[in-house]
């Protein structure tokens, strides 16, 4: 990949609707692949699959999408997350920026459903370099408040239409980062390589500020050590045997 001129580029967008917050354990319920700026016409890709286990009452009320519904108009699985970890990789190899709102979350959920279906992961195919509208706002933003995608699109007026919605979601991370690039002009001038291995040093720091806060806070200790600092992916899990 070349380095240098992001912001003049087309992004990759990527996002997911699953059956929870786990990404060891949950499934893919949606999948939204978009190709976004450098002069282009938006190009977008959705997908319905069906996960294989119930989705959760939880889990539908925030995107919408019931288990019968999955089930009956859903696609296999293993289809699915070999369809979208192509259309990311064929991207990236087309020199694309990856755009994943709160990395961590997504591309370990992509890789550990490749792992289950048997497909050959992302980080076996390509190795991208990655922009987190959620680190980089953080970096450059030092207000207090909430930072979901959707604060994220009212601060930086971007329309966000159908949040929740895969495709809605991954257009508006792209559109976000683009607005802070074109704010925050150090960003734009420096290039990926460098700007993908900064971000592993501020999304790690921020998640240690996020750590000692529920450490010194009172109840809310617990949770300190529910705190990764890994960026953009949290590392498989090393399999443990009992030994002889």
């Amino acid at each position: 990949m070349r380095d240098g001129g992001w912001l003049n580029r087309p992004m990759c967008g990527l996002d997911f609707e699953t059956t929870g917050v786990d990404p060891e354990s949950d499934r893919i319920v949606s999948a939204a692949v978009v190709l976004r700026g450098g002069g282009r016409p938006t190009g977008r890709t959705s997908w319905l699959a069906d996960p294989g286990v119930e989705i959760p009452a939880g889990a539908t009320a925030v995107h919408g999408i019931t288990t019968e519904y999955a089930r009956a108009a859903g696609r296999p699985a293993v289809e699915v997350v070999e369809e979208v970890t192509a259309a990311v990789a064929a991207a990236v190899a087309d020199g694309c920026p990856l755009v994943v709102m709160n990395a961590p979350f997504d591309l370990t959920m992509l890789d550990r459903e490749a792992r289950r279906h048997g497909v050959t992961p992302l980080v076996d195919r390509c190795d991208p370099y990655v922009l987190d509208p959620r680190v980089l706002d953080k970096r450059v933003s030092r207000r207090r408040g909430s930072r979901t995608l959707t604060d994220l699109a009212r601060h930086y007026v971007v329309p966000l239409f159908g949040a929740h919605s895969a495709e809605a979601d991954a257009v508006a991370a792209c559109a976000v980062t683009y607005k802070i690039g074109n704010r925050y002009r150090f960003l734009a001038d420096t290039p990926l390589p460098r700007l993908h291995a900064e971000q592993i040093r501020w999304a790690a720091d921020q998640q240690q500020g996020l750590r000692d806060y529920f450490a010194r806070t009172p109840g809310k200790e617990h949770q300190a050590a529910t705190v990764r600092l890994d960026w953009p992916m949290i590392p498989v899990p090393v399999a443990t045997g009992s030994g002889r």
